[in-house]
């Protein structure tokens, strides 16, 4: 694990931040709060509208194995999702700018 100064922090942080840069495991505890919980209450920003809504208000075309989840405002693809034979699930993100979680206690 190595840690750095960040030479591009922004202005308005201590000039004693630092920034530490490890692997992609060290995101498991805050990304399960995202993927873990229900995923309909996570808020969806449009990278090409702006519009933002919860998944569960999205638009879904779906068949036996795959779902293509689009903006209810204009109809560009957000993601889609595919189910292969034996479980395993791929996520294509496309126009998604943000997801956002629901507040603590809702």
């Amino acid at each position: 694990m190595t840690t750095d100064a960040s030479p591009d922090a922004p202005s308005d942080m201590a000039s004693t931040a630092r920034r530490t840069i490890v692997d992609g495991n060290a995101l498991a505890g805050m990304l399960t709060g995202v993927f873990a919980d229900d995923a309909t209450r996570l808020t969806l920003r449009c990278g090409h509208c702006d519009r933002s809504g919860l998944l569960a208000e999205a638009v879904v075309e779906r068949d036996d194995t795959c779902a293509i989840v689009r903006c209810r405002a204009c109809t560009r693809t957000l993601f889609t999702v595919t189910a292969a034979p034996g479980g395993a699930v791929t996520v294509r993100i496309a126009a998604v700018a943000e997801v956002r979680t629901p507040p603590d206690g809702r």
